[in-house]
């Protein structure tokens, strides 16, 4: 696959709005900013996910290039305020404490990665894929690294089996069971994913064993409330029934621009009552 140009123009349109299945992120020019869930009904909420054609040819300087693009966006984000508070939210004791009760007697969690884009084309994947980077050299209790999006090409592939990731090869549209303590790492991803990893989970233990860091469920409630005429997809509401049982907490993106990359994302923590059951959805 051709190397794309390096601009966010299938990410940000010209408005500066952030264009997502789901989500509708406004980002005007000045300070004000606003986000909220789209409306959308089942039918829109299916699209044929496509694997980008791969580029068998190995391009050494195309991958040397690539890995100068992500350093430069692990610099920044480092130096960011953003993972400032990033880092002391995560050592907070009320969100470590769901961390440490999600790994139980386990020694680390596996992360999963769905969603990630074109790292090699767009800035906002290289800044989320810096994140996932850092936070495996910050915290040891981060295990192995496993990365999907369909649109991965090859020389993209080949760089982040570099970095020791690896590359999943099989669309699974998020139903990956959390056997063991999973972290799954889905910022604005489609609810259809959303839903296919709930509803596979759905399973007081599994659930408990899983840390999601991704869309803030809070929202999708909040518009579900203040919009008369809006009808909850069946992915929509197997969200608002996790809901119930969900420990959130809101990740501050603090002044950095860049870090839009990371807006309206949340930390997801779930402990259903087994006494109580899973709600039927």
């Amino acid at each position: 696959m051709a190397a794309a140009a390096d601009d966010d123009t299938t990410t940000y349109d010209e408005r500066s709005e952030y264009v997502d299945p789901d989500w509708t992120v406004v980002l005007p020019r000045r300070k004000r900013r606003k986000c909220q869930p789209k409306v959308s009904h089942p039918e829109q909420d299916v699209k044929e996910q496509q694997l980008a054609p791969p580029d068998l040819e190995v391009d050494e300087e195309r991958e040397s290039k690539l890995m100068q693009k992500i350093e430069t966006s692990l610099k920044k984000l480092e130096s960011s305020k953003f993972f400032e508070l990033f880092l002391n939210q995560i050592q907070d004791p009320e969100v470590f404490n769901c961390f440490s009760r999600v790994l139980g007697s386990e020694p680390s969690m596996k992360m999963v990665v769905y969603g990630i884009g074109s790292i090699e084309s767009f800035e906002a994947p290289r800044l989320q894929l810096s994140l996932v980077m850092l936070m495996k050299r910050k915290f040891e209790w981060i295990g192995d690294v496993e990365v999907f999006d369909p649109v991965l090409s090859g020389t993209e592939t080949r760089v982040l089996e570099s970095l020791g990731y690896s590359v999943i090869t099989v669309n699974e549209e998020g139903r990956r069971q959390a056997l063991k303590p999973t972290l799954f790492f889905m910022p604005h991803c489609e609810a259809s994913l959303y839903h296919n990893l709930l509803e596979v989970n759905w399973n007081a233990d599994m659930l408990r064993n899983l840390a999601l860091f991704g869309n803030s469920f809070e929202s999708y409630e909040h518009h579900n409330d203040v919009v008369k005429d809006y009808i909850a997809s069946p992915y929509t509401k197997r969200i608002l029934a996790a809901r119930t049982f969900a420990e959130e907490f809101r990740v501050k993106t603090g002044p950095d621009d860049h870090c839009r990359a990371f807006y309206e994302s949340s930390w997801l923590f779930f402990n259903p009552n087994h006494e109580q059951g899973l709600p039927i959805v």
